[in-house]
């Protein structure tokens, strides 16, 4: 695996972290000079690396004896949240986005995953299992207030906030296939926006939260 950048139009492809090892799961700073990114390029354990927008300055920011991945800057570009399972299970950690000031947000017995900063900086929702199939939880920043947002038969796939952090979209398995649905961010209003016999998963607002991107 390797991280790839091209233009909005498909045009210029270029590979940007050109690496034996497994690049994976990148993701930009707020501002789009950076590309935070999981790869197992240090005795092959997974660690969050940061590198420039272009590929240049790759730098390690973790150093775990497991898997640290699903990484995500904060709207200011201050912190990333991460998923690790460090301590034996999925749990969410947040750090500076120097890599320094490591702090753990959930501790469960269950995994908790895919961390999602909401638009201000203020919450993180998440998916986690300790109801069983994987459920949306929002939290606060500093891991207090965790609630249960969603519970769908079947589990959810990663949330993901609309610009105006009002919304939160995700794929899930309803009818035995994947559909998209929305709901507002305390849960209430759950509305199915898909409904199709194919799949359709891991939707994406466009910046003004007036259109939808996903995959079918």
């Amino acid at each position: 695996y390797e991280i790839f950048a091209m233009n909005a139009d498909g045009s210029n492809l270029r590979n940007l972290s050109n690496h034996p090892a497994a690049d994976l799961q990148p993701s930009f700073s707020p501002d789009n000079s950076q590309i935070v990114f999981e790869s197992n390029r240090t005795n092959n354990n997974h660690d969050i690396y940061l590198m420039n927008a272009d590929g240049t300055n790759v730098r390690q920011l973790t150093d775990s004896p497991g898997r640290d991945n699903q990484a995500s800057f904060s709207p200011d570009g201050s912190k990333i949240a991460f998923t690790s399972n460090r301590d034996g299970n999925d749990e969410i950690y947040v750090m500076n986005a120097d890599g320094s000031n490591l702090i753990k947000l959930t501790n469960n017995g269950s995994d908790d995953r895919s961390p999602r900063f909401s638009p201000d900086g203020s919450q993180i929702a998440f998916l986690s299992f300790r109801e069983g199939g994987a459920q949306i939880y929002l939290m606060n920043a500093d891991g207090s207030s965790q609630t249960r947002l969603t519970d769908i038969p079947g589990g959810v796939e990663i949330p993901s906030f609309s610009p105006d952090g009002a919304k939160i979209i995700f794929a899930t398995f309803a009818d035995a296939n994947r559909e998209i649905f929305q709901m507002n961010t305390d849960g209430s209003n759950l509305i199915r926006l898909t409904n199709n016999p194919a799949s359709d998963g891991d939707p994406s607002y466009s910046p003004d939260g007036s259109k939808i991107v996903f995959e079918s």
